[in-house]
């Protein structure tokens, strides 16, 4: 009867034992490290459920697969929680099963471990929207699995590594808001789907390979790219979204372009240059080529446009009849044509234009047959000088 009660007793250690050791010893530790490097700040309650004492797979954020962490969420993914403060410990590197490892916005400090590069099951990387600085490591082209890095919003500088454009797996690349400098890397992956690397001081130009004509999603803005994108937009038919603004960009832009599956394409403050011939009637509800240089005639098939920003060209030439009909009938909202080269429009000055709709034609070489509101940058100006209009006709 002794050794009955004693051998139950063993069982009942023994259960309660492997309930609290299921965990890796050495992802145990690499998880007390990861610990000690965070807090939460105040408002934050992410790390109340990390208790040593018992099994760390059911701390918040850490997923297992057996005795190994393979995924780790630091931070309360929960809209307006404020997140974590301190560092990352190099000790995620030890966390070898690891297939996604993400950080909610908060106050991270400190550089991205390099450590991070060991992690070879690695599919998922997100540290976004903390204050990571520093340099991207080249050693995270090691990562042949990586499938999403996204590193935005923080304060890393220097140059993207052209290691990562060399991972065959990437489909999303979002480097958007640090103060990344130099070229971007050519892309080799044929799965890329979206690549976004607005706000940063990026320069170089793109030639016509330079990135897969896979992408749907492309964003650019607010760098400092040049040269011509004609070839390259030529081949990426699939995009639906597309934002080149703010860059120095130039050449002509593809008619091909305006046949994109996009609601939004936004190609203004470049230098493009030449007349813009679509091919079809533009089925995009906005469209901005405003503070460029494209000059001829404006195409009647932008008349289709709900918001069209031309202004601050050099197009030439009278403003297509279409134009006059669809805005009366309130199907355009936004007609911007200010600061061109037009020579008219044929609109009856008693024609009331719908309030939903807006049309701004000053500094132009016409006298505007409407008053209408304009933009306050438009200036005061109604028309153009006329030595201004005698020139540019030649």
């Amino acid at each position: 009867m002794l050794l009955s009660g004693l051998s139950k007793l063993l069982c009942i250690l023994q259960c309660i034992s492997l309930a609290f050791a299921i965990i890796d010893p050495i992802d145990f530790l690499a998880l007390q490290s990861i610990r000690k490097s965070l807090d939460d700040v105040p408002g934050s309650n992410y790390f109340s459920t990390w208790d040593f004492t018992s099994d760390p797979c059911n701390f918040a954020g850490v997923y297992c697969d057996g005795d190994k962490v393979i995924a780790l969420n630091l931070g309360d993914p929960r809209a307006g929680a404020p997140g974590l403060a301190g560092r990352l410990n190099p000790d995620i590197g030890k966390l070898s099963n690891l297939a996604e490892f993400t950080v909610v916005p908060g106050r991270i400090m400190g550089s991205i471990p390099v450590s991070i590069s060991q992690l070879n099951n690695l599919r998922f990387l997100a540290i976004s929207r903390n204050f990571i600085s520093g340099q991207i490591p080249a050693s995270l082209g090691q990562l042949r699995g990586l499938q999403t890095l996204d590193l935005s919003y923080n304060q890393l500088s220097g140059t993207i590594p052209p290691s990562i454009g060399n991972l065959q797996a990437l489909s999303n690349v979002i480097l958007g808001h640090n103060h990344l400098t130099g070229p971007v890397p050519q892309f080799g992956s044929q799965s890329l789907t979206r690549l976004d690397l607005k706000h940063n001081n990026l320069t170089g130009s793109f030639s016509p390979t330079s990135l897969p004509p896979s992408l749907q999603y492309l964003s650019l803005s607010w760098n400092r790219f040049e040269g011509p994108v004609d070839q390259l937009l030529t081949r990426m038919n699939r995009l639906n979204y597309l934002d080149l603004s703010m860059n120095r960009f130039s050449g002509v832009i593809p008619g091909s372009v305006f046949s994109f599956p996009i609601t939004n394409l936004q190609l203004q403050r470049n230098s493009f240059t030449g007349p813009v011939l679509p091919g079809n009637q533009v089925s995009i509800s906005t469209v901005d080529l405003s503070y460029n240089r494209l000059s001829g005639q404006i195409s009647p098939m932008f008349s289709t446009v709900e918001n069209l920003y031309l202004n601050n060209n050099r197009f030439t030439g009278q403003v297509p009849g279409s134009f006059v009909d669809r805005l009366l009938a309130a199907n355009i909202q936004t007609l911007y044509l200010q600061h061109n080269f037009l020579t008219g429009i044929e609109i009856n000055p008693t024609a009331e234009i719908p309030v939903s709709s807006s049309l701004c034609l000053q500094y132009n070489c016409m006298v505007p047959p409407v008053q209408t509101p304009c933009p306050l940058k438009a200036g005061t100006q109604k028309t153009r000088p006329t030595e201004q209009c005698v020139e540019w006709r030649g």
